[in-house]
Parts: C-alpha cells; sequence; structure tokens
C-alpha cells in the first residue's frame, strides 16, 4: 500500500541552470566603472547608483572584510562565483531605485533568488559595520552642525521641516 503523498522524488524534475556568464559580467563591471580607462565617470556612476563612487568603494571593501559571503569564492561545480562588486552592484541598484530583485539580473547576471538573499546580507552588513556611527538618532553637535549647513544654503530651520517639530 503506497504512503498518502506519495515519493516526491518521483515529480521532481531536474533543475535547469543557466549560465549568467558571471565571470564576464564581473570584467564588464570593472571595465565600465573601476579600472584605469573606465567608460564611464565618477559623475555618471554616481547618477545610476545614487551613491559616490568612493563610498560605494568603502562599503564593498568594508562588506568583503566583515563577511564571507561577500568574499569571492568557488561554488558547487568549481567555478568562481559572484564578485564582492556584482553583490553590492546588485544590492545597490535594488536600494536606488526600488526595483524587483529580478531587474538587476540583465546587468549584474545574478538571479532573482540570489540577489534577494545579497540583499538582506547586504543590509545586515551595512547596519552592523556602519549603524553605530551613521544610523543612529543625532546627538546635539550633529543638530547644530545640520542648521548650519541648511542656514548656509538658504533652508532656515531645515529640522523643524524634516521632522514637523513646526507643528503645533
Amino acid at each position: 500500500m503506497q504512503q498518502q503523498g506519495g515519493n516526491n522524488n518521483q515529480h521532481r524534475r531536474p533543475r535547469r541552470v543557466i549560465n549568467l556568464n558571471r565571470e564576464d559580467e564581473h570584467l564588464q563591471l570593472m571595465n565600465d566603472y573601476f579600472l584605469e580607462n573606465l567608460i564611464y565617470t565618477e559623475t555618471q556612476f554616481r547618477h545610476r547608483f545614487q551613491i559616490r563612487q568612493q563610498l560605494f568603494n568603502q562599503i564593498v571593501n568594508a562588506l568583503s572584510n566583515h563577511n564571507e559571503y561577500f568574499q569571492m569564492r568557488l561554488d558547487a561545480v568549481g567555478r568562481m562565483g559572484l564578485s564582492p562588486l556584482q553583490k553590492c552592484t546588485a544590492a545597490i541598484c535594488i536600494l536606488a531605485y526600488k526595483s524587483l530583485a529580478d531587474c538587476v539580473e540583465e546587468y549584474v547576471r545574478i538571479g532573482q533568488c540570489t540577489t534577494a538573499q545579497w540583499l538582506q546580507k547586504f543590509v545586515r552588513g551595512v547596519n552592523e559595520i556602519f549603524g553605530q556611527e551613521y544610523l543612529r538618532r543625532p546627538n546635539d553637535n550633529d543638530i547644530n552642525r545640520l542648521l548650519q549647513i541648511g542656514d548656509a544654503q538658504g533652508f532656515l530651520g531645515m529640522l523643524g521641516y524634516i521632522d514637523c517639530m513646526h507643528w503645533e
């Protein structure tokens, strides 16, 4: 007598492997933005990724040193895995444009499920590394500095408008 539900292995289809040429895409990313004879300027980088290239590089390096998931390793079949640059580029593109994970697949060559994993690891890593310094509530010195910057730019009392303190 067969058990109810049967054997799940009988109905499994072999998993289809798609070669996304991730090695070539890593080189393309390097040629576009990071090598000496780059194709796009730093201004174009900032426009595309909504972040300064220097800060982007700082985040990539910090994550690579902080978390083994952001280090390039061999995959299950002995090929080089995704580079830290590809993983961070995918996460930053999604965050910059509020896009879906599958929207970066064509440029960065990371599948949708993998991109969603890296996005979670990226956010967690950035919070762990930079949270104490940059993701904290402003102190009195921060507030005074921000008010001075705002005043110099013609935005008097800008914090009152940002956090709605001007409302009764």
